[in-house]
């Protein structure tokens, strides 16, 4: 199936796109300067969508699979064209480096892909180790349980929740991810289902965070990505507070609360804000040594 879309002006392709999509290398799509492929399961089946931005500024998309309606139809929102930035100016003139990085960055949207279990997978897989670790257990993964996505690219459909559910936590351990974590995603596979059928951000984050080992940090990631939640905050996460922090009272580090009482100001888009910081290259002062990179499947 093929559409057209008309993206706002200034839109920036790739900086909206590539959250979708793990750092370096990601097996269900790829990602350039004015193309981007996602292999998805929807709810109508197995799909791969291609977006090609074209010298008039407008976004040809096709889809392929049984799933090839429901992801045209979505195109839109995977794309970040149905992000509602109306109001986010206004709360954005409350703080200079807000406003700058706003103006700056105007360009880039959330996107809002509709499908939540295969951020759930991403999201745990992140949970308390390094982003080198997390993106390569990430990947042995979706190799060992992906399976070829319909049409042009060679891309690998996201593991399917069934599959996962049926594997025993032992099978995870060469993949490089402990019991912790493992038994969470197992958890949320066999209710990956009711995961699914969330009609809402709020509504997904009741149930995530309802599960053994899911907080509020798993929950924003999932539902920062999968509803196009523009409010949720990364509450737990290891630099996130020191950013907000340093970037908006110029202090080098900040706790949890401490964040929240920086981005209350923001009510509606503190999500958007931390994005903003990090498109910014906003970092807080570190000090000490950095986390160690570890592999489980060598323990």
């Amino acid at each position: 199936m093929t559409r057209r879309l008309i993206p706002p002006e200034r839109f920036h392709f790739a900086r909206t796109l590539a959250p979708l999509l793990a750092p370096q290398f990601d097996p269900i799509g790829r990602l350039s300067a004015d193309t981007f492929s996602l292999a998805a399961r929807t709810p109508d089946g197995p799909a791969a969508i291609h977006l090609s931005r074209e010298k008039s500024g407008e976004i040809e998309t096709k889809s392929y699979g049984p799933g090839a309606e429901w992801l045209a139809g979505n195109a839109d929102a995977i794309s970040g064209l149905r992000d509602d930035v109306t109001g986010f100016p206004a709360l954005a003139q409350k703080h200079e480096l807000v406003r700058q990085l706003a103006r700056t960055f105007a360009g880039i949207r959330m996107p809002r892909t509709g499908m939540v279990f295969h951020r759930v997978l991403r999201a745990i897989l992140e949970q308390k180790v390094t982003g080198v670790e997390a993106f390569r257990a990430y990947r042995q993964i979706v190799k060992k349980f992906g399976e070829p996505a319909p049409g042009p690219g060679d891309l690998l459909l996201p593991p399917d929740p069934a599959a996962i559910a049926a594997t025993p936590y032992w099978a995870f351990h060469p993949l490089g991810v402990e019991q912790r974590r493992t038994q969470a995603l197992l958890r949320a596979a066999q209710v990956a289902a009711r995961l699914e059928e969330c009609a809402d951000s709020e509504t997904a984050t009741r149930r995530l965070t309802a599960l053994p080992q899911i907080g509020p940090w798993t929950a924003a990631e999932v539902v920062r990505i999968a509803y196009g939640d523009a409010d949720a905050v990364s509450v737990g996460d290891y630099h996130v507070p020191n950013t907000v922090a340093f970037g908006l009272a110029g202090e080098s580090r900040g706790t949890d609360e401490r964040m929240l009482e920086l981005l209350e100001p923001f009510k509606g888009h503190r999500g958007r804000v931390c994005d903003l910081l990090a498109h910014g290259g906003i970092r807080a002062p570190r000090f000490g040594p950095r986390m160690p990179i570890r592999s489980f499947a060598r323990f």
